[in-house]
């Protein structure tokens, strides 16, 4: 008699019934199928439609030829490194991050994860490895049952909402350490380490450091952290919001980026030489930043409401400056010893797509170290930014901005580029069908 030997995964998979299986789409947001854990576990092909990829976060779609007249499908293969057990199912369930692949085994060109991967492979062909980290922010609310309401914090421990006045607290006052456990669990569970989490300056707002890394990584587990926090919120019965300008009067949530470039070999920070001073590739690298930013914006900031935050450009800069360790700056050099030298990129906000962010954040970077592109002049203490580094600072004029762009198309591919203004043109028409309460209050009785 034989005993069947389980692979290492259907052994980690054991009991479980079902795997979501899912990719981002343009938005970053989870896309996907439920496949069964035999079909999973089989290796059998799981197919979507390609349009998927493309779907607007009002959950329409634009037209066919942006994605294939055809609509035909692509496949969803299983990165390997990120099938996890979900803590927070009461029954056995995991999840799987999935490239979308062309039928033939190809790149999808739609995928964000595959344009990440095409960058990192870009760097890799110099004989350099880009290394990343990201900070997230996010606010943690109450139900909110009625969208024409604000939000407001939870009521915590006091009997009371949180007023604002709590920044950098560790106070467990407001009623949420439960939930944060549980949060720690997961991210425990899928291997995830964590840097520092804080409070931040908004009313319950918070935020996490995540260990620098592979891009790839650090994109995944941005994509899942979002994902685990609010999954977890509704058993807490409260809500997580990454928008990125969820209340009046009160800072924005950003996604900045932390970026470096090491050796592949030795893991040697290019940025610095043997004494510790800045590189021209450091220089080349802000350059080919600043370069872009202004024809990227759309893709660091995809939403209406990102442009609500960088109106209020405290801590949320919409220019292209950049110094040493001022936050008014679009792009700030953090204090740090050589081996650390980074460059910090602060426009994307919390509701970026993170494949997408990061992809654009180090192709601008590289190609300014190949192009040899020289940045502008540092500033430091209060200033204003020269016209030439003012960035669009509406959705429309950061689409049109991208339409213009030569470099995008270079860089990403004419269709993915043109899919991604068809799905946000199509967003923003929709809208500007809508009439806010600011017009019925203060228009309908004045004009």
């Amino acid at each position: 008699m034989t005993t069947k030997v389980r692979s290492p995964l259907a052994e980690r998979l054991a009991g479980v019934d079902e795997i979501e299986c899912v990719t981002p789409d343009l938005n970053g947001v989870m896309r996907g199928k439920v496949m069964t854990a035999e079909g999973f576990l089989s290796g059998r092909r799981l197919q979507m439609a390609r349009g998927v990829l493309l779907q607007c976060i009002m959950g329409g779609y634009p037209p066919a030829r942006f994605y294939g007249s055809d609509d035909g499908d692509l496949a969803l293969v299983a990165e390997p490194s990120q099938i996890h057990r979900l803590p927070w199912s009461e029954r056995p369930r995991a999840l799987a991050i999935c490239d979308a692949q062309e039928l033939d085994g190809q790149p999808c060109g739609l995928s964000t994860r595959g344009l990440l991967r095409k960058v990192v492979e870009r760097y890799a062909a110099h004989g350099w490895k880009p290394v990343v980290a990201t900070e997230l922010e996010f606010f943690v609310f109450a139900p909110n049952p009625d969208p024409q309401q604000p939000f407001e914090p939870p009521i915590g421990l006091d009997g009371r909402r949180e007023a604002g006045f709590s920044a950098f607290s560790v106070s467990s006052s407001n009623g949420l350490r439960p939930f944060f456990e549980e949060v720690y669990r997961a991210m425990e569970a899928f291997g995830m380490p964590r840097d520092t989490f804080m409070h931040e300056m908004g009313v319950s707002q918070f935020e996490i450091n995540f260990l620098h890394g592979d891009p790839l990584l650090l994109a995944d587990q941005t994509f899942l952290f979002k994902h685990l926090l609010k999954e977890i919120a509704l058993r807490h019965g409260i809500q997580v919001v990454c928008m990125a300008k969820p209340l009046a009067h009160t800072p924005g949530s950003s996604m900045h980026i932390h970026q470096s470039v090491v050796t592949q070999g030795g893991g040697e920070n290019i940025f610095s030489d043997a004494n510790g001073e800045p590189t021209a590739a450091f220089a080349h690298f802000i350059g080919g930043q600043q370069a872009a930013m202004a024809d990227f914006t759309a893709l660091f900031a995809p939403n209406v409401n990102a442009y609500q935050r960088l109106c209020h450009p405290y801590a949320s800069p919409n220019n292209a400056c950049w110094s040493h360790d001022n936050r008014a700056a679009g792009l700030r050099i953090p204090a740090s010893v050589p081996a650390a030298r980074r460059v910090e990129n602060r426009l994307p906000g919390a509701d970026a797509n993170p494949y997408l962010a990061i992809a654009a954040s180090l192709a601008a970077g590289l190609y300014g170290m190949e192009q040899h592109l020289q940045p502008s002049a540092p500033i430091q203490g209060e200033f204003e930014a020269p016209d030439e580094l003012l960035l669009p600072c509406t959705l429309h004029a950061a689409i049109e901005r991208l339409k213009r762009s030569d470099l995008a198309r270079e860089l990403f591919g004419k269709e993915f580029i043109e899919g991604y203004i068809a799905t946000k043109t199509m967003e923003l028409r929709s809208f500007f069908d809508e009439i806010t309460p600011w017009e019925r209050r203060i228009l309908a009785s004045q004009v």
